[in-house]
């Protein structure tokens, strides 16, 4: 008999988990561009505040399918469920081929880049660097899921230790002024902020993202019923106030001029409290933001693949779960050799930028499941139901829908790039059912 993944992560596991996989370099470099959109102390807030609510409106709508369904795969196990296998296979399929393993890449080479700071490194190292990065991590999670979870336990602990100092040191020094909170009110006209709040929202959702990573690991969560509701939700909402927070005292210290003149606001705020010595500081936190995120995605991703090919619709060899070490380490294998091939080509900025529509796609379709089978397995042991059902869902689903629609009429070109890159996956598809009649999979993970 197959065997199965142990149930070892607990509810601090779980919320550090998605902690460390939403914070990563977004919440360092975003708000610049978003200073650089909105001419009003209020509205940034507001914005960082409206960006946490979409995704808590996400977290608490994909708490009730964790709950539901415990098991490795996260979205491909709901969307599966919900509508077709065909479409949780596509959902695995873009995911290992970009999303995931583009989204590793990148953040490795972020990670890189930054080390950089401290080492004169050339293309060449930079993608050195990056590919042992992404190595070293797989290693870590190959090794042991419980190691991977401290691990990751560790990283997010000290990121939000260097977020808390940004957050509190500013006052404690007297780095900053109340002054700089000026304009509060824009001076714009309501129909000339549209653009830019749609701007500013999309880039702030950027840094929210993460928030759904701990449902593919939902089957090694203790008492998952009710411990995964619990971390998608704390995670949350413990990280919409640390960026709120955070934006506080970047204008505080830098003022609404001072944030949009600066890439990395952080280090600009460093600077000015530390000295010169404050943009290593940042450097530094830059860095373990990065590698902590990458260790998430790294830990979660491979459970895709493993689910899948648990029901033969993926290699059959990625199912397997080490004898010693407890871990599906053929499938974060597989996920790091990918990720470095796209590291080494330098292809994954064009892919994922193809795909990125694609994840918002897949977001409303699972926040869908919910209310699907709410209608269509009314029977289903719910221990967990949606608060604000269905308003709550329904308002997560209109506003990815919202940003899909608008890709496709701004960037028409990269969206349907994307969609056929999706839809290279039917293939794949067809291939490995008509395999799976042959030999049925030994414990289906969305029944």
């Amino acid at each position: 008999m197959q065997k199965e993944l142990p149930q070892s992560l607990s509810l601090l596991d779980a919320t550090m988990i998605n902690i460390g996989s939403m914070i990563g370099s977004g919440i360092f470099i975003v708000p610049a561009s978003v200073a650089l959109y909105l001419d009003s102390s209020l509205l940034i807030i507001a914005v960082w505040i409206f960006g946490g609510i979409i995704s808590l409106c996400g977290a608490l709508s994909i708490a009730e399918l964790g709950a539901m369904m415990p098991k490795a795969g996260g979205q491909y196990v709901y969307l599966s469920k919900a509508y077709h296998p065909l479409f949780g296979f596509l959902y695995g399929w873009t995911n290992f081929a970009v999303i995931m393993t583009g989204s590793i890449a990148a953040v490795a080479v972020g990670f890189a880049t930054y080390f950089g700071h401290f080492v004169s490194l050339n293309p060449i190292e930079i993608k050195t660097v990056a590919m042992l990065s992404v190595l070293f991590l797989t290693v870590v999670n190959c090794l042991s899921t419980k190691s991977g979870a401290l691990f990751q336990n560790a990283f997010t602990l000290i990121k939000m230790l260097c977020l808390g100092g940004l957050i509190v040191l500013p006052v404690i020094l007297n780095g900053g002024s109340l002054a700089n909170f000026s304009p509060v009110f824009s001076h714009l006209p309501f129909s000339e902020l549209i653009a830019p709040l749609g701007l500013s929202i999309v880039a702030v959702l950027w840094a929210y993202d993460g928030w759904i990573e701990i449902t593919y690991v939902a089957g090694e969560v203790i008492e998952p019923q009710k411990n995964l509701p619990r971390a998608l939700i704390v995670s949350t909402l413990i990280v919409i106030a640390l960026y709120t927070l955070i934006n506080f005292s970047y204008i505080y210290v830098l003022s609404l001029a001072g944030m949009s003149k600066a890439p990395m606001v952080a280090s600009e705020a460093a600077v000015i409290l530390f000295g010169a010595g404050g943009a290593s500081l940042v450097a530094i936190a830059v860095m373990i933001a990065m590698f902590g995120a990458n260790n998430g995605f790294i830990f979660t991703g491979a459970r895709i693949y493993y689910a899948m090919s648990k029901e033969r619709l993926f290699f059959r060899s990625i199912k397997h779960v080490h004898p010693t070490f407890d871990t599906p380490y053929i499938s974060l294998i597989a996920q790091g050799t990918w990720a470095c091939a796209l590291i080494f080509t330098g292809t994954f900025e064009q892919l994922f930028t193809y795909v990125v529509f694609a994840s918002w796609l897949f977001y409303a379709m699972s926040c869908g499941a919910v209310l699907i089978l709410r209608k269509k397995s009314p029977d289903m042991v719910r221990i967990y139901r949606t608060w604000g059902y269905p308003w709550t869902p329904a308002a997560f689903i209109l506003f990815s829908l919202f940003l899909v629609i608008n890709t496709l009429i701004e960037d028409p070109r990269d969206a349907l790039i994307g969609l056929g890159i999706i839809l290279t996956g039917i293939p794949l598809y067809w291939y490995w059912s008509k395999t799976a009649l042959t030999q049925p999979a030994e414990e289906p993970s969305i029944e």
